[in-house]
């Protein structure tokens, strides 16, 4: 593994002398809109290994992407290269048709320190809620970015991450597709976490849960999400969703086609440049969100 070959993955070429805040957003920017968060090998029946070598191979050499567990443990490995102080920690995802938190640890997350002051970076949420800059971990405060503006929430050791939603443009040939939902509310919930330090192994049951058990969000849909440069583009089953952020004054614009078979894989090349080695069967359960990027 090289960390020269990651920065040509990500198409990073500035200075990287100083672990610092500036280094670590410009790395963080170039990793989440050069490495789609998806999860279509459990679509194509290719195993998914949480080995850094393997994952390696898949995101930097065989230019795939992948879900939360490889794309941060990518990441965390490129940090700790260039000398950053930086622990995994693990998270839990909230569910909106449950409207709670999973009850088990189902996300990693990475914390990094950086003169003192901590802060949290993840590159695998994808969709709407993906954030696109390192949050300072603190309590209360709003921290606008592109996407939205997030904060965190702390109780008793327990710390919250919640965004808040624009209003949406659909965009007219798109509203069978995204059809209208009951508002609830312009706050989004997304994870709850504590800073306790995990190892890779603690999600090693996990990895492997998630590719088998049926009942699943990503056993029911096949996935691929890439952050733009003014929005979110994803691939949920035969239906490509495109947001522009702020496509007006706190209104993102959103646009969906439902493609055919053929059309997706030549949609992974074109908008994603993703080629598969074996073939995807699409799914998207109904009955479930129809679209990743608010969703989810």
């Amino acid at each position: 593994m090289n960390i020269q070959e990651y920065f040509g993955r990500i198409s990073y070429n500035k200075p990287h002398k100083d672990a610092d805040l500036q280094t670590l957003t410009a790395i963080f920017q170039h990793h989440i809109h050069s490495i789609p968060f998806e999860n279509l090998s459990m679509h194509c029946g290719e195993p998914i290994e949480l080995d850094l070598q393997a994952i390696y191979n898949k995101i930097v050499r065989k230019k795939r992407g992948g879900w939360c567990l490889e794309t941060n443990y990518l990441l965390f490995w490129a940090l700790q290269e260039l000398g950053y102080d930086v622990c995994i920690l693990g998270a839990n995802s909230y569910e909106p048709a449950e409207k709670g938190y999973g009850a088990q640890m189902n996300h990693i997350l990475l914390k990094v320190v950086v003169k003192g002051e901590p802060y949290i970076v993840d590159a695998g949420f994808g969709g709407a809620y993906q954030m696109w800059q390192p949050l300072m971990l603190i309590s209360g405060k709003d921290q606008p970015q592109v996407p939205g503006i997030f904060r965190f929430m702390e109780d008793n050791g327990t710390w919250y991450l919640e965004k808040v939603k624009r209003k949406h443009c659909i965009a007219e040939h798109s509203k069978d597709d995204f059809p209208h939902t009951p508002e609830l509310g312009n706050i989004r919930k997304i994870q709850k976490f504590t800073l306790e330090p995990r190892h890779i192994d603690d999600f090693q049951e996990l990895n492997a849960y998630l590719q088998v058990y049926p009942d699943n969000l990503l056993r029911k849909k096949s996935i691929c999400s890439l952050q733009t440069t003014n929005g979110v583009l994803a691939l949920v089953g035969w239906t490509l969703t495109e947001m522009k952020y702020n496509y007006t004054e706190d209104m993102d614009m959103v646009t969906t086609t439902t493609l055919t078979d053929e059309e997706v894989e030549k949609t992974l090349k074109d908008k994603f440049s993703i080629e598969l080695e074996n073939k995807l069967v699409p799914v998207n359960v109904r009955g479930l969100p129809p679209n990743l990027v608010d969703k989810i």
